[in-house]
């Protein structure tokens, strides 16, 4: 009996369409008709695939002269994948589309937070008067605490209800029949606000800084004023941030559920060299911040060093997605 044969007799045995072979096997149903009328037959990847899908052994599906199928024990030989129903794959798609927006604002406070201690740093400064340095940084360090836990809250709450789908991004896994078809015709219809949104938030990035420089033309002596645009050049960049937030975890979610890019099966099975870069990156600043801070009591002016920090961290996440992919 030849491949095709064995093919179409394991296929009806599952009780699977052409149609649904296709989906398991992240091919077109064209392709799975020109094997089973032996105009083709699949690469090696492909072959193994099928030997785990129906639980035979690849001799059996390989040669010809083997009649009966020598049946493999799953169990044993590798481990069951869970398999995510069409109703998980909307809820969870569901739930990501929330918690973006949730996640992106509370990345928006975060970079708001240290407006209101500039501004009135720089108001204690000026000759106005109205504030002394103290109460200044103080009320500042404040609203900048508030801004941040309540940024903090939101990642948690956001966090927590999309942990259950946690397994989608970091195992293998399979789908029942029209999820990845699904998925892939919601990624197709989202590609043009992806887009649009990436391009909005790179402008937005971009030109974040006009007000800043705006304000050294106008009055470079006037720490107020020059605070004061500061301030604005955070929010434009705080605008863009979320932007790129918002649209980066909802494209993300469609990857993750159809298993392309970083969150392909091959890129499961290695560790991620920017997610452990990053997350030193992060550690070592918060250090550096809270001694420098602590150990100088210059409040005021430490913010300089998350500053420089945000303004260098979308470099890093360059570098090390480039060396993740070289890699991998």
């Amino acid at each position: 009996m030849i491949f095709a044969d064995k093919l179409i007799l394991l296929r009806k045995k599952a009780g699977w369409s052409q149609e649904e072979l296709a989906e398991q096997m992240n091919v077109t149903r064209q392709s799975v008709s020109k094997w089973e009328g032996a105009q083709s037959v699949p690469d090696l990847d492909k072959m193994i695939r099928l030997s785990e899908l129906f639980g035979v052994s690849t001799d059996y599906l390989l040669k010809d002269e083997l009649e009966q199928a020598e049946h493999i024990n799953s169990s044993n030989d590798m481990p069951s994948l869970k398999r995510v129903s069409m109703e998980e794959a909307n809820a969870f798609l569901s739930v990501k589309s929330r918690t973006a927006k949730t996640i992106a604002y509370a990345a928006f406070l975060c970079i708001l937070s240290p407006i209101v201690l500039l501004i009135l740093g720089a108001i204690s400064e000026s000759t106005i008067g109205i504030l002394n340095e103290d109460i200044a940084g103080g009320i500042g360090m404040i609203v900048l605490i508030i801004f941040v836990a309540i940024a903090a809250v939101m990642f948690i709450s956001s966090g927590s209800k999309t942990a259950p789908f946690a397994y989608l991004e970091k195992e293998k896994f399979e789908t029942e029949y029209g999820v990845s078809g699904m998925a892939k015709e919601r990624k197709a219809e989202y590609k043009d606000l992806h887009t649009k949104n990436n391009i909005a938030g790179t402008c937005l990035c971009i030109t974040a800084l006009i007000p800043l420089f705006v304000g050294a033309i106008v009055d470079a002596d006037n720490d107020l004023f020059l605070m004061i645009m500061l301030s604005f050049s955070f929010v434009i960049a705080g605008v863009g941030v979320i932007c790129f937030i918002k649209t980066g975890i909802i494209w993300a979610s469609y990857e993750k559920l159809l298993q392309e890019g970083e969150y392909s099966k091959e890129n499961k099975e290695k560790p991620s060299i920017a997610a452990a870069v990053y997350t030193a990156y992060w550690s070592i600043v918060a250090a550096i911040y809270c001694g420098y801070s602590l150990s100088t009591n210059n409040w005021s002016q430490s913010w300089v060093i998350l500053v420089t920090a945000a303004i260098l961290s979308p470099a890093l996440v360059i570098i090390t997605n480039t060396l993740d992919k070289k890699s991998k």
